[in-house]
């Protein structure tokens, strides 16, 4: 399983497939600095709609294989399996098998990439900045889909 996490714009140090936020301290909650209010889901899915639109081609073909959902922040198991302590976030996480790992015996396993609304929201107040980082996201989760890890992630300017 495979995360972007809200350091991903600034990452400087790294736990295993989480990013810490090397400047937001324990416990900061950028909830109190709302300033403008949530949007509505549907809202959220146009975005997201947006950014699978702009995947460019040979990798926007990966995207029949991976389903891509909107889930408000990740489930008791996703945060059990990603190693998420209390006040962690992710923006997004890959779940399944990377195309690089398939195998012609193996089973197909359902492969679904996760935005968290939520944590999107908090973190981006500005509605142009909150669509790049949601486009970010989407690449990251592709980029681990097709078998990319996150230092080459990071190389691409994709974290």
């Amino acid at each position: 399983m495979a995360a972007t996490t809200r350091a991903q714009r600034a990452p400087a140090t790294r736990a295993g497939s989480i990013w810490a936020m090397p400047d937001r301290k324990p416990g900061f909650s950028r909830r109190r600095l709302r300033r403008r209010p949530a949007l509505t889901s549907i809202q959220f899915r146009d975005l997201v709609a947006r950014a699978l639109d702009s995947v460019p081609e040979p990798f926007a073909g990966a995207l029949d294989d991976v389903a891509v959902v909107v889930e408000d922040a990740p489930s008791p198991q996703q945060r059990r399996e990603l190693g998420l302590g209390p006040g962690d976030d992710v923006y997004g996480v890959f779940e399944g098998v990377s195309r690089t790992e398939w195998a012609s015996d193996w089973a197909v396993i359902p492969n679904k990439i996760t935005l968290f609304r939520i944590a999107l929201e908090e973190d981006f107040d500005d509605p142009a900045e909150l669509e790049h980082e949601v486009r970010v996201t989407v690449l990251h989760e592709l980029g681990h889909f097709l078998g990319i890890d996150e230092s080459r992630l990071h190389e691409l300017g994709v974290d």
